[in-house]
């Protein structure tokens, strides 16, 4: 049963379809979770690194696809969430060890990791249940419902459950200081500029039946909760974090070979796209059309319903006040964090074949903001 349970489940299609519980499963008790977050990320936002710990989240995902293939994953702004399937478990060890250690090596972030069988945390009452979003054919992207990611996150925190946490430490050892293969990790794209007003990262924690899409919609007075369009994009060259992307791609002796090599594919993709050249295959327009599809500005996460989108400024009042009144009436609890920009982190496995997603949050740290802005609010019990 375990082994495809995650290609098996009904594709979502749409953010709507994310609330039908027709699209959900339990996951399955030999497969094991893994989480991880940044420690300090508030204040390396604060710093002006909202790209890096974005880059260092994401690069969690990348490392563990890369070395063990598809599998559910979903990216929280700081962090990340996986599925390990039983016979990736060691490979997932030792991968989670090297992304940390690079984080800290080459990005100065303390990135906090943990793995734990699934049937540890059943044990202690916990449930998860997945979805499969996918915006286009070979494009996966998971959502988690139920309480076991947040279980083990505050475990990891020293909240709660200590013997957890010691299941789900990776020692420092596993770290065999080999990097880890990041290939296809990368953010070269200009920060998204907000087009109708300001950029709203929005987090929203339901006491009952989540609030609905068509709800939030109503609330802002807009046709759809997008976070990009067309005239949103456009590339950075040379990219920011060139030093970066080459040192992911490959360390050591071949770290100059990678600079040059990313120094020209971008040179080539930025003229491609600046004239609208198809250039070895690449073809611009298609490629744009590929990365709004797969924009992932939305996720389930445990009773959390998480969005980025792009709103009219003056909807933006309205829509806290509305919410606002929904906390007094003990029916949610929600953060918010507005900005004037979204950041997008790619992860691209075939440009050819059009596997690639793209990874938004909130400018100045939207998902960190908001879950911090979600603190002030208590559910009704």
């Amino acid at each position: 049963m375990s082994g495809n349970f995650y290609d098996e489940l009904k594709p979502i299609a749409t953010l709507e379809a994310s609330f039908e519980a027709e699209h959900y499963a339990g996951a399955p008790e030999d497969w094991w979770l893994a989480v991880s977050d940044i420690k300090g990320s508030t204040q390396a936002v604060a710093e002006g690194r909202h790209a890096d710990v974005n880059f260092a989240a994401a690069a969690v995902i990348a490392a563990l696809v890369n070395a063990l293939g598809s599998l559910p994953y979903q990216f929280t702004g700081d962090g990340a969430v996986l599925l390990i399937p039983p016979a990736g478990v060691a490979q997932a060890k030792r991968v989670l060890a090297r992304i940390r250690g690079f984080a800290q090596r080459e990005m100065a972030l303390a990135l906090r990791v943990g793995l734990v069988a699934l049937a540890d945390l059943r044990v202690l009452g916990a449930d998860l249940k997945v979805g499969r979003y996918q915006p286009s054919p070979g494009n996966n992207y998971a959502q988690f419902l139920g309480d076991a990611v947040q279980i083990l996150e505050d475990a990891l925190k020293e909240k709660g459950h200590p013997e957890l946490a010691q299941r789900a430490a990776i020692l420092p050892e596993q770290d065999d200081g080999e990097p880890p293969d990041l290939t296809g990790l990368s953010c070269r794209w200009n920060p998204l500029q907000a087009v109708r007003g300001r950029i709203v990262t929005l987090v929203i924690r339901t006491a009952g039946e989540p609030l609905p899409p068509a709800r939030l919609l109503e609330m802002v007075g807009i046709d759809a909760l997008t976070v990009a369009r067309p005239d949103s994009l456009s590339l950075r060259w040379p990219p920011k974090r060139l030093l970066l992307e080459a040192r992911a791609r490959h360390g050591g002796r071949q770290l100059v070979r990678s600079f040059l090599i990313i120094l020209i594919e971008t040179l080539l993709m930025a003229i491609s796209i600046r004239w609208g050249l198809t250039i070895g295959g690449f073809q611009p327009r298609r490629y744009q059309d590929e990365l709004l599809t797969n924009l992932i500005d939305f996720s389930r996460s445990g009773d959390c319903f998480n969005i980025v989108f792009d709103c009219p400024a003056d909807r933006i009042m309205p829509l806290k006040d509305q919410l606002k009144e929904a906390a007094r009436r003990g029916d949610l609890k929600f953060g918010m964090h507005v900005a004037d920009f979204a950041v997008m982190t790619c992860l691209v496995r075939s440009v050819e074949e059009g596997q690639h997603v793209h990874f938004v949050d909130g400018g100045d740290g939207g998902y960190t903001a908001a879950a911090i802005a979600l603190k002030r609010y208590s559910l009704a019990p």
